[in-house]
């Protein structure tokens, strides 16, 4: 699947400079991003297939999709837990080389990554690692999880599946990362929408979210528009449609074409919303050290508005 998909992005790209059409401006296909129950079953036994399963430790040992290999947080995230620094950030290129590797994957894998116990955001956070180290083109998201692959009537096992370690080249990670310096000097941009992806609790003040050395501030990054990313899935966990996901973002202001620039509270939330904007063809950036760092820059804007929608 990877080297058609590949194939097929290329001819866009050659059909898309001849026309002088920008390439910001072409969607991904979201076949080539999401995959079903059935896609996966079909496909089980190909050799370089590397499936990633994100959830709770102790429920992958008990079920979940035969070969899969568990993944955690901290397997492809740095976090300083002292509370001086920052929770889950992207680690250094090389040591996120050796992680991946540790997961199976190579240099030819299919990877499918999916979610277990509705855990959306941890497993799109791990589609943006993904692609952040460019291996998007080759990462696919198993829509509705290890929940829906049951639905489906497809097995499960609680066998544990052996350790492989793949082969990677060094990787040739992808510009998706940018710090609160970035952000600020793009509050008023043309073609970027700064988005926050908590819940509207957050979004509006009513709540400070994970405040652990007391100085995050209430509100928002001043001129961010609020897309909580529960709003991606239903409530089975499915992505919605497209036209949903539209709709959306236009309710917040978010043009077609316009770069999204996800913040949350940690980096974890804001991937399920830049998912959802990368199905529908937005350039995407996650703020990494996302509302835990901004409101540690105590002379960078905050709003405590209760402003929802179109700013």
């Amino acid at each position: 699947m990877h080297s058609i998909v590949s194939s097929l992005a290329a001819r866009m790209a050659i059909i898309a400079a001849v026309a002088g059409v920008p390439l910001r401006a072409q969607a991904p296909a979201r076949k080539d991003l999401v995959v079903t129950p059935a896609w996966l079953a079909a496909h089980l036994n190909q050799p370089n297939l590397v499936i990633l399963h994100v959830g709770p430790a102790a429920a992958f040992d008990q079920q979940h999709i035969a070969g899969a290999h568990y993944v955690s947080n901290d397997a492809i995230s740095i976090s300083d837990r002292t509370g001086k620094g920052l929770t889950l950030e992207m680690p250094p290129v090389e040591k996120l080389r050796e992680a991946l590797e540790s997961l199976g994957i190579s240099d030819n894998s299919t990877i499918v990554v999916y979610s277990a116990s509705e855990w959306f955001t941890p497993s799109t956070r791990l589609m943006f690692t993904l692609d952040y180290a460019g291996l998007g083109d080759r990462a696919h998201y198993l829509d509705g999880g290890l929940e829906a692959w049951v639905r489906h009537g497809h097995p499960v096992s609680a066998e544990k599946t052996p350790p492989r370690t793949g082969h990677l080249s060094p990787l040739e990670t992808r510009p998706l990362i940018v710090d609160a310096e970035y952000v600020r000097a793009r509050l008023n941009a043309p073609h970027v929408a700064i988005v926050d992806a908590r819940a509207s609790v957050f979004y509006d003040g009513i709540d400070v979210g994970h405040d652990r050395d007391g100085a995050q501030r209430r509100g928002h990054i001043s001129g961010a528009r609020s897309i909580p990313f529960s709003e991606m899935t239903d409530d089975q966990t499915m992505l919605k449609s497209p036209d949903e996901l539209r709709a959306i973002f236009a309710h917040a202001g978010v043009q077609p074409g316009d770069t999204v620039v996800a913040y949350c509270h940690i980096g974890q939330q804001a991937t399920g919303t830049l998912f959802g904007a990368r199905l529908l063809g937005h350039p995407v950036r996650l703020y990494d050290g996302s509302y835990e760092d901004w409101s540690r820059h105590t002379q960078y804007p905050v709003e405590p508005s209760s402003a929802r929608g179109k700013p």
